[in-house]
C-alpha cells in the first residue's frame, strides 16, 4: 500500500505570497470577466487601441504584404483562437537543434531552431517550399500554443518582484530554486528579465509581438528587421516580395495593445470541495513554483497600478529534468522550463509544454527535476483529495 501524503501545509507559499504583495492596496482583480474581454477599468482611448489591436490580430496576411518567405500561419489568431481570440489552441510548432554534452546548437545554418513549416508560392521557383527537420538535428520538440490572457499584468510586474521570489526559492524546504531567465530588450538594448514564452526568452509584450511577426509569419518589423533564411539558404529571400522592414511597427504596437490590454481568464464558483483542493495543491507544494499571487508596480496606467493578480506561476525557470523539451534558448538550457500559468487551465484539453498529456493528473505525473517531490505527494494522495485538487484546478 502507497503512504498517503501529510497534507501539512508549509510556510513557503505564504512567505513568497507576503513578500510579492507587501503593503497590496485593497485591489484585486476579481476575475468577474469572460475569455477574451479586455481589462477592466481601461481608459475609452485605451480601449479604442485594444479594439484596433484585436482586429490586426486577426488580419490575414499576404505575400504582397511581406508573408514569409517561410512562415508558420498567416495571422496571429490563427493559433492564438481557443476559447476566444487571444486564446491557446492545439496548434504544435516544432523546435529543433543539436545537443553534444552541455552545448546547445540551433542550427541556425538550417534555419533552426523554430521550424516555419509553410512558405510563399512564389518560394516554389528558388526550390525551397516549408521547412523541414535537418538529419543532423538530435533534439527535437514540439510546443504548444499558449494563451495571451491577462499577459499585461504579467509585464507590469517589476523586474525586482522576480528576482526576489528566486531569493525565496532558494530558502524553500523542497529546494526549487527557480532563477530568472535574464535576456536581452533589444528595444531599449537593456538586460530584463524574460518573462513570456516556454522558456521565458522574451522580456516585454512588444517584444513578443515582434518576435512573432518575424518567426511565425516572416514579416520584419523595427525591432527584428531582418529576415529569416529559409532553411538557411539566404538566396532564396530573392523571392521574398516586400523590401524590409514590412511593417513600419504599426502592426506590431497594435497587435501589443492588443495582448497588453487582454483580461486574465476569470474563476468558475468556488466551492468548499474546490477550496479544499487550493489547500491539498499548497500542501504538496504545487503552490511553491504556481505562485497564486503577484502584483503589478507603480504606473500611470491605472488599469495596471499596483494591481494583485492570480497566474499560479512565478515565471522563473526550473531544472525539470527529463520533462524539459532539450531546447536551448538564450541562457535557459534544454532542461529547463518557465513555470507554466495555471490560470484559465479549465479552457486546455491537452498539458505540458507538447501537449503530450491528455489529463491533469497525466501533467503532473509527468513532472521532474525540481517538480519531483510535489509529483510524488500527489501520487501518495488518497483518491478523496486528489478529487478535490483535480476540481480545484479546474477551476482556475
Amino acid at each position: 500500500m502507497r503512504p498517503r501524503a501529510v497534507l501539512k501545509r508549509t510556510t513557503f507559499p505564504s512567505l513568497v505570497i507576503a513578500l510579492v504583495a507587501a503593503t497590496i492596496l485593497p485591489r484585486s482583480l476579481s476575475g468577474l470577466v469572460t475569455y477574451g474581454d479586455s481589462l477592466p477599468g481601461l481608459t475609452a482611448e485605451q480601449q479604442a487601441r485594444f479594439e484596433a489591436g484585436k482586429r490586426e490580430f486577426s488580419t490575414e496576411e499576404h505575400a504582397t504584404e511581406g508573408l514569409g518567405p517561410v512562415f508558420n500561419d498567416t495571422s496571429c489568431a490563427n493559433c492564438h483562437s481557443s476559447p476566444a481570440v487571444g486564446g491557446g489552441s492545439t496548434v504544435l510548432e516544432t523546435r529543433f537543434g543539436r545537443a553534444d554534452g552541455p552545448a546547445f546548437d540551433p542550427m541556425t545554418e538550417f534555419g533552426g531552431s523554430l521550424m516555419q513549416s509553410r512558405a510563399i508560392d512564389r518560394l516554389r521557383e528558388c526550390g525551397h517550399t516549408g521547412e523541414t527537420v535537418p538529419p543532423a538535428a538530435n533534439r527535437i520538440s514540439l510546443r504548444r500554443t499558449t494563451p495571451l490572457f491577462g499577459l499585461g499584468l504579467v509585464d507590469a510586474v517589476p523586474d525586482a518582484t522576480f528576482h526576489a521570489i528566486a531569493a525565496a526559492e532558494r530558502d524553500s524546504p523542497d529546494h526549487i530554486g527557480g532563477r530568472p531567465h535574464v535576456v536581452r530588450n533589444v528595444v531599449t538594448n537593456q538586460l530584463a528579465v524574460g518573462r513570456f514564452g516556454w522558456k521565458a526568452q522574451v522580456p516585454t509584450l512588444l517584444q513578443f509581438a515582434g518576435d512573432a511577426y518575424l518567426n511565425e509569419m516572416g514579416i520584419t518589423n523595427p525591432i527584428f528587421p531582418h529576415e529569416n533564411c529559409p532553411s538557411g539558404d539566404c538566396a532564396a529571400l530573392k523571392c521574398d516580395l516586400v523590401a524590409d522592414p514590412e511593417d513600419d511597427g504599426h502592426d506590431v504596437v497594435a497587435v501589443a495593445d492588443f495582448m497588453t490590454f487582454l483580461a486574465p481568464p476569470g474563476r468558475s464558483t468556488i466551492t468548499p470541495f474546490r477550496s479544499a483542493g487550493e489547500q491539498v495543491f499548497a500542501a504538496i507544494g504545487c503552490a511553491n513554483c504556481h505562485l497564486p499571487a503577484l502584483r503589478t508596480g507603480h504606473t500611470d496606467v491605472a488599469a495596471f497600478d499596483r494591481v494583485t493578480f492570480h497566474p499560479y506561476s512565478d515565471f522563473l525557470l526550473h531544472d525539470m529534468g527529463f520533462l524539459g523539451d532539450g531546447i536551448g534558448q538564450g541562457d535557459a538550457s534544454g532542461q529547463e522550463m518557465r513555470t507554466a500559468p495555471l490560470w484559465g487551465l479549465r479552457a486546455i484539453d491537452r498539458f505540458l509544454h507538447d501537449g503530450r498529456a491528455a489529463t491533469i493528473e497525466d501533467a503532473i505525473a509527468a513532472h521532474d527535476g525540481q517538480g519531483a517531490r510535489s509529483r510524488d505527494r500527489f501520487a501518495a494522495l488518497d483518491s478523496h483529495r486528489r478529487r478535490q485538487l483535480v476540481a480545484f484546478l479546474k477551476s482556475l
